[in-house]
């Protein structure tokens, strides 16, 4: 990571010719910044992670832009969209410095340390590799790839480069998602026999990306990459699937996805995610043992989030509070690439879930994504 000119950011050098300026007109003595605050200010600058974004997406504001002004430690500095003039409006308005005319231009700019990746599904992959392969270190939106192939060719890739490739799976890095696991791992459930996650939107719009196979659209891939993540969380365990049951938007994509899954062990599973359906909304998991865990809204528990807990003794009901999902997630980020330490949603988890995204959709009898 490198320190790069920014104009939110003043360095100490403008800082101080600034005020000499200011000084010179009082015509008051000027005091040089000292060497030791020159050299904490560059050290300061060198750990700043210079990102830039592939494509003007709707999500990169909430998911980059914003938590960015909260995480010193980094920089969104350029953007590269299909649509130049698209590229131009988005950074005018986010106050991003620089616009690349191509995506590769982008993955050339040797002022950049790391991308993030919210193009459509589909793009993930090639992308993803071509940014590792550019040297950059890459946040990709969830789901990782089109497929578990994929998923496996981005992971080699980033293992042979030695940058990091991290799933966007930011509900991982909420306190919440620690809390749903320190309660199953106390034993006030009991013997845990089945888990339940649910999440359904509503998305009536036919010509949204997300409803087009070629960019691997469909539920299972959109909103079901969270339960299939959350159940997988919750079980600490790589589950089967027994069954799906599809409703279609159009030929091989799904708008509603039901599938029975087996654990190991003998639990059961079950997931349901829609882009549309009669449950307009629903956002919501369930362990059930000789208790019973509910829990409202653990994919962006940030908006609001409510964890109940029934036992045969009581009823405890407690919201856990915490920053912005997207803000966590950056940060654990920004500390993975200093650290080179491993995040959760990275490497072999990555593809083990999309390993499950291939076979819910075998078992609806549907293609997977991809090639």
């Amino acid at each position: 990571m490198h320190s790069l000119p920014n104009t939110r950011r003043p360095t100490l050098h403008a800082a101080w010719l600034g005020r000499s300026l200011a000084l010179h007109t009082l015509n008051l003595p000027l005091a040089r910044p000292s060497t030791a605050m020159l050299r904490r200010h560059t050290d300061m600058a060198a750990n700043v992670l210079r990102m830039g974004i592939l494509g003007a997406a709707h999500i990169a504001p909430m998911a980059l832009i914003r938590p960015a002004r909260e995480v010193p430690e980094v920089e969104v500095t350029a953007i590269a969209a299909r649509d130049p003039g698209r590229a131009r409006a988005f950074a005018n308005k986010h106050g991003i410095a620089r616009v690349h005319p191509t995506y590769d231009a982008l993955l050339a700019d040797p002022e950049i340390d790391a991308v993030y990746n919210p193009l459509p599904n589909g793009l993930h992959c090639e992308w993803s590799i071509k940014a590792l392969q550019a040297g950059k270190h890459v946040l990709c939106e969830k789901p990782l790839a089109a497929n578990a192939d994929e998923a496996a060719r981005m992971v080699a890739t980033a293992d042979a480069t030695g940058r990091a490739l991290v799933e966007a799976f930011h509900w991982r890095y909420h306190p919440l998602a620690a809390r749903m696991r320190a309660v199953i791992d106390s034993g006030v459930l009991g013997a845990i026999r089945r888990i339940e996650t649910h999440f359904c939107i509503p998305l009536p719009f036919r010509n949204d990306i997300r409803y087009r196979y070629d960019l691997g659209g469909g539920a299972t891939m959109d909103v079901g990459c969270y339960t299939i993540s959350v159940l997988r969380f919750l079980a600490g365990a790589e589950p089967e699937v027994v069954h799906a049951e599809a409703k279609l938007a159009s030929p091989e994509v799904d708008r509603r996805m039901d599938a029975e899954l087996r654990f190991p062990d003998g639990r059961t599973g079950h997931i349901t995610c829609a882009l549309f359906s009669a449950a307009l909304f629903r956002a919501r998991a369930k362990v059930l043992g000789d208790g019973e865990m509910k829990v409202f809204n653990p994919y962006a528990p940030h908006f609001f989030n409510r964890l109940r807990v029934q036992t045969p003794e009581r009823t405890t009901v407690e919201r856990v509070p915490g920053d912005a999902t997207y803000t966590y997630q950056l940060r654990a980020f920004a500390e993975r690439v200093r650290s080179n330490i491993p995040l959760p949603t990275e490497g072999e988890d990555a593809i083990a879930n999309m390993r499950v995204i291939d076979a819910v959709y075998e078992k609806a009898g549907l293609k997977r994504r991809g090639t």
